[in-house]
C-alpha cells in the first residue's frame, strides 16, 4: 500500500510518498526559510503565499521521484494541525482537492503524532537517508521536542497512547531560537546554537533547570532568562539596556560559551525527564521526534543514559516532512480508522494530542 503525504503546518512544504508504512519512496521539501531568516522568524503571512507557489512543483518531484503515478497511491495523508492556519489552510484544500479528483480515500493527520512515525521508516532506495534498522515496538516512550512542542508521551499501542507531560511556557526549540537572538546567532536558532557550541566550554556558565509539581512537564522560560541575564553581565550592562544590542557587547568566545552551556542545560533538562519516565514506565522503545530531534547532543546523552539501544531517524527526517505523514496515514489505514470526508475536512490549528 502506497500512501501520498502532505504537510504544510509551518513554512516546509513537504509531500512524502511511503510504502506499507516502512518504505520511504520519496520525500520531498521546499521551504521558506531563507526569507524568514531575514525576519528572525518564520512570517505566516509570507509562508502560506510560499505554501501556494511550492505545493504542485512539490508534489509533481515527489511522484516522479517514487516513479508513481495516481493509479499507484491508495490513499491521501494530510495535516490539519496544529500549525499556521494559512498554512494549514492550503495543505488541506489541496489533499481534499486531489482526493475527490483521484478518488482516493483521505487522512486526517495530527501533526505531532506523525513526528513520533518518522521512526517508523526503515528502509528506502533514496541516497544520503539513514534509517533505523527496525520499528519501534510497544510500549513506546516518544520524546517530543521541536519549536512548538515539548512533551512527553506513552503508547500502549498505535494511537493508544497518554500524554505524560508538556512545557508549561516555552518550547525547547522555541527557547533556542531566542537564545539564539539574544546572542547574535542566525534563525533557524536551534542549528545555530549547535554549531556556536561546538566551540564553547559547555561548563562555563551553570544554567537552572526548572523544577515543576508535576515530573514529567517542562518549562524553559526560566532557562531563557537566565541566558539573558548572564549575558547581560558579561556585556556589562543592565537589564534596561536593549536586548538586540546585547551581542554586539560579546566576543565570539563569550557566546560560544554561552550557547555550549545552555544547550547542555536544554538538552539535559529533556534528558532527565525521559529517563525519569524510561525508568517509571519500562518501555520497550525510545524515540526523539520533532526537530530538536536532529541535535546531536540529545542523542548523544540520551545514548549514555538509558540502557537500551535506541535507533534514530534521518535528521532530514525529524523537522517538518511529508514523509511522516504518509506514514502515520498508512497505520490509519491498516486500523482502519475513520477516513476525513474530503468536502469537509477543516483545519485545526491549535489541535493537541
Amino acid at each position: 500500500m502506497k500512501i501520498l503525504g502532505i504537510e504544510t503546518s509551518c513554512d516546509e512544504t513537504g509531500v512524502g510518498i511511503v510504502q506499507d508504512g516502512h518504505k520511504l519512496l520519496a520525500n520531498e521539501v521546499a521551504t521558506s526559510m531563507d526569507i524568514h531568516a531575514e525576519y528572525g522568524g518564520v512570517v505566516p503571512e509570507i509562508a502560506a503565499r510560499s505554501h501556494i507557489e511550492f505545493m504542485m512543483p512539490t508534489l509533481k518531484k515527489a511522484l516522479k521521484t517514487a516513479s508513481c503515478t495516481w493509479g499507484d497511491i491508495d490513499g491521501i495523508a494530510i495535516t490539519y494541525g496544529a500549525g499556521l492556519g494559512g498554512s494549514l489552510l492550503v495543505g488541506v484544500l489541496t489533499a481534499r482537492t486531489l482526493a475527490i479528483t483521484h478518488n482516493k480515500p483521505l487522512y486526517a493527520i495530527n501533526h505531532v503524532e506523525a513526528h513520533v512515525y518518522a521512526n517508523f521508516l526503515t528502509s528506502t532506495s533514496l541516497p544520503d537517508y539513514q534509517l533505523a534498522k527496525k520499528q519501534p515496538t510497544f510500549p513506546l516512550l516518544a520524546v517530543i521536542v521541536s519549536g512548538g512542542h515539548s512533551q512527553l508521551a506513552l503508547f500502549e499501542d498505535h494511537f493508544t497512547y497518554k500524554l505524560l507531560g508538556q512545557t508549561q511556557d516555552d518550547a525547547i526549540g522555541e527557547a533556542f531560537d531566542k537564545v539564539a537572538k539574544i546572542i547574535g546567532l542566525p534563525y533557524p536558532g536551534g542549528p545555530s546554537v549547535s554549531l556556536a557550541a561546538k566551540n564553547g566550554n559547555a561548563n562555563t556558565y551553570k544554567f537552572p533547570k526548572a523544577k515543576l509539581e508535576h515530573p514529567y512537564d517542562f518549562s524553559f522560560s526560566g532557562l531563557k532568562t537566565a541566558v539573558l541575564r548572564t549575558s547581560q553581565q558579561i556585556a556589562g550592562v543592565d537589564i534596561s539596556f536593549p536586548s538586540q544590542q546585547i551581542a554586539s557587547r560579546l566576543s565570539e568566545g563569550q557566546k560560544a560559551d554561552i550557547a555550549a552551556s545552555f544547550e547542555k542545560t536544554a538538552i539535559e533538562t529533556v534528558v532527565d525527564k525521559a529517563v525519569l519516565a524510561f525508568n517509571q514506565f519500562s518501555p520497550a522503545s525510545v524515540v526523539i521526534a520533532g526537530g530538536v530531534a536532529a541535535n546531536q547532543e540529545l542523542r548523544k546523552q540520551l545514548r549514555e543514559r538509558l540502557p537500551i539501544n535506541i535507533e534514530y531517524t534521518d535528521p532530514k527526517l525529524c523537522t517538518d516532512n511529508g514523509a511522516m505523514v504518509a506514514t502515520l496515514g498508512f497505520f490509519k489505514a491498516m486500523h482502519h480508522s475513520a477516513t476525513a470526508d474530503p468536502y469537509t475536512l477543516d483545519i485545526s490549528p491549535n489541535l493537541s494530542m
